[in-house]
């Protein structure tokens, strides 16, 4: 009985360990599926308010005949919706990289696993690696990601739809104080060019920038 209680006690421990480390998994999948319902349903408030927003431009032009307070109306109610859409932009960037810092987290979860257990390596099809490699992998683990998984996110998303929100607000903003359309039009598109890049190059540096300054604990060999 002696003999068999070191390893014994052994297995108590790593059925603890296991224990522990599914309760932290448990948790940190919930905390994930929490934060992307919640930009979801922020990006669902900001298309209705845009879509609202648009409507009660066109009523009140129609009322108004496009003049007296029609200017000032749709000046203030797009720089509104431009400002709800800039907030919302900055929570789906927040977001994605909380989803990094979970998708990180449970790859070193799954690296306790494969040390306690290490045939389980062969059933886990997510990565158990945290760099970045490990989490390109649980991402997408049915090959390489391709360019198709960034231009379709919800980051991306948003990126083009406030691009749209801001030209529009920019060439309304300026055909309603006089300018000519075309001019209004050439200005605004410039504007909404430009908004995307800036953000496309904003949201890549606090990517890349993670990436430099974070060490991982569990590396792909």
């Amino acid at each position: 009985m002696s003999e068999d209680a070191p390893n014994g006690g052994r297995r108590d421990t790593d059925a603890l360990a296991a224990q522990f480390l599914a309760t932290e998994h448990w948790s940190l999948l919930a905390s994930r599926s929490t934060t992307q319902s919640e930009v979801l349903t922020r990006i669902s408030m900001l298309l209705t308010l845009m879509s609202a927003a648009l409507v009660s431009i066109a009523l009140v032009g129609q009322a108004t005949s496009f003049a007296g307070i029609f200017p000032a109306f749709a000046d203030a109610l797009l720089g509104l919706v431009v400002v709800v859409g800039v907030l919302t932009q900055v929570r789906v960037t927040n977001v994605s990289m909380e989803d990094l810092m979970y998708v990180l987290a449970m790859n070193r979860l799954r690296a306790e696993y494969v040390r306690l257990a290490p045939e389980v390596a062969r059933a886990l099809s997510a990565s158990w690696h945290d760099d970045r490699e490990g989490v390109s992998g649980t991402y997408y683990f049915l090959g390489r990601r391709g360019q198709s998984q960034v231009v379709g996110s919800s980051m991306m998303f948003t990126f083009v739809v406030n691009g749209a929100l801001a030209g529009l607000f920019v060439g309304v903003l300026i055909a309603t104080n006089g300018a000519d359309v075309p001019v209004a039009w050439t200005v605004g598109i410039a504007c909404a060019v430009g908004y995307v890049i800036v953000s496309l190059w904003l949201g890549a540096r606090i990517y890349f920038r993670f990436w430099r300054e974070y060490t991982p604990t569990s590396p792909s060999e």
